[in-house]
């Protein structure tokens, strides 16, 4: 039995070089997105931002510009399905190409479950599993014509644990990983890789009130083996992973960055 190795083209970074590809993320104008997008140019793509805040996202793109990556901004509601597809036919439009899909946007609702309102509920799970399979729906189809991309879908590890206060977002990440897996399966013969990100707890705007409280950080540093909050840049190597040549024989994958937290009991 002969088995035949393939070289990867090493390019400029090696299998990790990004150059000539565009790279569409979601949420992208703060925090996690901002921090997976820097990673993603600093490796040769072109990202283009999207969110709803047009202030944050002119100064992600203005930080990125200034280091000279090419980076652009979008501002699109992605809860609204029709400004999603508007958005989506303008870049098809300009001819522009999405080779890297990152699924980042996402909202919190932190309340006990007998006090949610249908409407909280219905907001999570539409804005952190409906937009992506939106968007992955979409993206898929030009994907699947060239026979080539990468979708990458920020989960958490709340995919995988409960906790109290949180059930509509836990609920929704855990649907977003079994949609990462069952679209893993679809795509693959098409030579689409689909794989998640799942953080654990990360020192960001939307984790701001836990990183002030006392009580919750102190669990969180005696639960996680690394004793501390997780740097927004430190997910930037996973997303490069994924979204790189690297990993082309990665799919249906959810790359844990938690500090070793589901790792502990």
């Amino acid at each position: 039995m002969t088995i035949e190795a393939e070289t990867m083209d090493p390019g400029a970074r090696g299998a990790f070089d990004l150059s000539g590809r565009m790279a569409l993320v979601t949420g992208g104008g703060s925090g996690l997105g901002f921090a997976m997008a820097t990673a993603l140019c600093q490796h040769g793509a072109s990202v283009v931002l999207v969110g709803r805040d047009g202030k944050k996202l002119d100064n992600a793109v203005s930080e990125l510009t200034r280091h000279g990556h090419a980076a652009r901004a979008e501002i699109c509601d992605l809860v609204d399905a029709d400004a999603t597809e508007a958005l989506l036919e303008g870049i098809d439009r300009r001819g522009e190409v999405i080779d890297i899909l990152v699924n980042n946007a996402g909202v919190q609702h932190r309340q006990p479950l007998t006090e949610i309102k249908d409407a909280d509920w219905d907001r999570v799970l539409l804005t952190n599993l409906t937009v992506p399979f939106r968007l992955a729906r979409t993206v898929g189809r030009s994907m699947i014509a060239r026979r080539s991309g990468k979708i990458i879908n920020t989960l958490s590890v709340l995919a995988d644990l409960g906790r109290s206060s949180v059930v509509p977002y836990a609920a929704a990440k855990g649907g977003l990983k079994m949609f990462t897996r069952g679209l893993a399966t679809e795509f693959g013969p098409a030579n689409i890789q689909v794989n998640g990100i799942a953080p654990g707890y990360f020192a960001t705007d939307m984790n701001a009130a836990l990183v002030a409280d006392d009580q919750f950080s102190g669990w969180l540093l005696a639960r996680t083996p690394m004793r501390r909050w997780g740097k927004p840049a430190e997910l930037g190597g996973a997303a490069v992973f994924l979204a790189s040549q690297a990993s082309d024989f990665v799919t249906g994958h959810v790359l844990t960055v938690d500090g070793g937290l589901t790792a502990s009991v």
